[in-house]
């Protein structure tokens, strides 16, 4: 067995919440298939899967068919390609299967901000976006808007995930807000540390006292976002926030990186280098996804 064939043990039975994978418009490391292969090698219980441009529920229905024992699942993020804040799309996503709904990322009026004066190989903008106005889940008025009611009842109702998306700190607070009032039980905010829609500490600690977890997310880590935080800052967070509070997941999956499952057994090895305790990790990529999961 080569090294790179050896996964932390920690990773048994885990699940990363975010990882992303072809077919995609985007430039992927793996297929979905050899991600399952992967996931399987490192014993790990499942993955859910994430395309910025289409829904996820079909292949990850098909991968279940072939691959009964593992929990790999999909979802819809609200992006233009779906027709934005769209609840009949939502509706049809969680009918066919949907965990998590996830809300603007690369359509979102704060990607877009991060990246206006940015050249980077992480945006590549299809023509289809640009010719698109930026989304908000807000009104000129800063209220809520009403279709994204919709969607925080459809999702209320399935018992899912809501997850922010690139939404700014502001639009993320509004959000989570109207969720509880909606009766949202399982409410996650996105790779908080990540400099494209970053949530100050005292913000994720305000959310996390109103029932939300925090993604702690690699993708922070990697050399194309080099000054979101530090892994000293991360495992600090964690500490502050408590793992209970806290789900590690790697956003991984992009052709320029090792693939998702390398990046967990990396971001695993990292946090126990900073303190963090393999009590806490566990919690973290094992029990906290699979109570958001409802498994």
């Amino acid at each position: 067995m080569t090294a790179m064939s050896v996964y932390h043990p920690l990773l048994e039975g885990a699940i990363d919440l975010h990882v992303h994978s072809s077919p995609s418009v985007f430039a992927r490391k793996q297929t979905d298939w050899e991600l399952v292969e992967e996931v399987k090698a490192a014993k790990m219980a499942g993955v859910v899967i994430k395309s910025h441009e289409a829904p996820t529920t079909d292949r990850t229905a098909l991968i279940r068919m072939k691959e009964p024992n593992l929990h790999v699942y999909g979802g819809l993020v609200c992006n233009h390609f779906v027709g934005g804040l769209n609840p009949s799309a939502v509706e049809v996503a969680i009918q066919s299967g949907a965990k998590i709904i996830w809300m603007p990322t690369i359509s979102s009026a704060e990607h877009h901000n991060y990246f206006a004066n940015r050249k980077t190989r992480l945006f590549q903008t299809a023509r289809a976006l640009k010719r698109q106005p930026p989304l908000s889940v807000l009104d000129e008025n800063g209220r809520l808007k009403e279709e994204v009611h919709e969607i925080l009842d459809l999702i209320a109702r399935a018992d899912i995930i809501l997850a922010t998306g690139h939404l700014a700190p502001q639009e993320v607070l509004v959000l989570v807000e109207a969720a509880r009032e909606h009766r949202v039980q399982k409410i996650l905010i996105q790779h908080t540390d990540l400099e494209i829609a970053r949530i100050p500490l005292e913000l994720e600690r305000k959310l996390v006292s109103r029932g939300a977890m925090v993604e702690k997310c690699f993708l922070a880590l990697s050399d194309d976002f080099k000054g979101s935080v530090t892994p000293e800052e991360m495992a600090e967070s964690i500490r502050v926030l408590e793992a209970e509070a806290c789900v590690m997941v790697t956003d991984y999956g992009q052709a320029h990186h090792e693939s998702p499952v390398r990046a967990l057994h990396r971001f695993v090895e990292l946090m126990l280098e900073h303190g963090i305790t393999e009590c806490q990790i566990r919690q973290m990529i094992v029990h906290n996804p699979k109570g958001l999961l409802g498994l």
